[in-house]
C-alpha cells in the first residue's frame, strides 16, 4: 500500500512538475519553440500512470471504479490522446492546462479507493461500455480544455482595444500575448475542436447504444431512467445540438464555446460527479 502511494506521489509530482516547466516557459521564452523540449519527457509519467492503472484495476482481487478511478483513467487517456495530437498539430499551452490536472486526477485513487463493484463489472459487456465512455469522457476533456484555451487566447487578440492607457495594463496584454505566442491562428484551433467533437460524440453515442444493449443482456430489462441516464443524453443532446448548429448554422465563437463546456460540464455529472456525491459527499463506499 505504501508503494502504491509513493507511486502516486511520484507520478502527479512529474506530472505537476512538466506542467510548472511548460508554463514557465510559454511565458519566458514567448516566440520561442517549447514543444519539443519535454516533449518525450511525457512518456516518464505516462508509463508510470499506466502500470498504476493496470495494478489496480486489471490486477487488483477486487474490481474497484470509483469517481476517483473514473478521475484518473479520463485523464490518462486524455495525455495519452493530447500526446498524439500534439504531433499532428501546434497545440501550445495545452501542456500547461492537461498536465497539472493530469497530477491531480492520478492522485485522487490513492485517498478515495471507490466501492467494490457488483458481479457484473467483470462481464465482457461493461467493460466494453466502460472503455466507450472513458474515451468519450477524455475526448470531451480535450475538447473542453481547447475551448478554455480558445476563450484566452480569444481575449487576448481582441483585448488590445479594451486596454487602457496605463503602463500596467499595456504590460499584461504584452505577457499574455507572449505566453500564447506560436499558437495556431483561432481557426484552426476551432476546425480541431469541432474534429474532437465529431469523435466524441460518436464515441457517446456508443456508449449509450451499449449501455442499452448491456442493460437488455445482463438485467433482461430496459435501461434504467434514473439520474445518470438523464445527465447522459442531456449532455449528448448540448454536443448533437452544437454539432448541428456548426453544420446547419455555421455556429462558431464564443457561442460554440458556451455550449461546449455546459456540455462537458453536463457529462462530468453522469459517472463522475454522482460518484463523488455518494463517496465524499455522502460517505457511501
Amino acid at each position: 500500500m505504501g508503494s502504491h502511494i509513493l507511486l502516486h506521489t511520484l507520478t502527479a509530482a512529474l506530472y505537476l512538475g512538466l506542467g510548472v516547466y511548460y508554463w514557465r516557459a510559454h511565458w519566458r521564452d514567448g516566440v520561442r519553440e517549447v514543444r519539443d523540449r519535454g516533449h518525450y519527457l511525457i512518456l516518464i509519467p505516462v508509463v508510470l500512470h499506466t502500470w498504476l492503472l493496470w495494478s489496480e484495476l486489471l490486477q487488483a482481487p477486487t474490481f474497484r471504479f470509483g469517481f476517483g478511478q473514473a478521475l484518473s483513467v479520463m485523464l490518462w487517456l486524455t495525455v495519452v490522446i493530447y500526446w498524439v495530437e500534439s504531433r499532428l498539430f501546434n497545440v501550445q499551452g495545452m501542456q500547461a492546462i492537461i498536465l497539472p490536472a493530469a497530477a491531480l486526477c492520478v492522485f485522487v485513487p490513492a485517498i478515495f479507493p471507490g466501492a467494490a463493484t457488483p458481479g457484473y463489472t467483470q462481464h465482457l459487456a461493461f467493460r466494453a461500455h466502460l472503455l466507450l465512455a472513458m474515451a468519450a469522457y477524455s475526448l470531451f476533456t480535450i475538447g473542453a480544455m481547447h475551448a478554455l484555451l480558445m476563450a484566452a487566447l480569444d481575449r487576448t487578440l481582441h483585448g488590445d482595444s479594451a486596454v487602457s492607457g496605463r503602463d500596467s495594463d499595456r504590460a499584461k496584454a504584452l505577457l499574455l500575448r507572449g505566453a500564447f505566442a506560436g499558437m495556431p491562428p483561432l481557426l484552426t484551433l476551432e476546425r480541431l475542436l469541432f474534429r474532437i467533437l465529431g469523435i466524441g460524440f460518436l464515441l457517446l453515442t456508443l456508449t449509450l447504444a451499449s449501455g442499452i444493449l448491456f442493460s437488455e443482456e445482463l438485467f433482461h430489462q430496459p435501461l434504467q431512467l434514473n439520474h445518470k441516464t438523464i445527465f447522459a443524453f442531456m449532455s449528448w443532446l448540448i454536443f448533437g445540438a452544437l454539432l448541428f448548429g456548426r453544420w446547419r448554422y455555421g455556429w462558431r465563437g464564443r457561442r460554440a464555446l458556451r455550449w461546449t463546456v455546459s456540455g462537458f460540464a453536463v457529462l462530468l455529472l453522469t459517472y463522475v460527479g454522482t460518484r463523488f456525491v455518494l463517496e465524499v459527499l455522502l460517505a457511501r463506499i
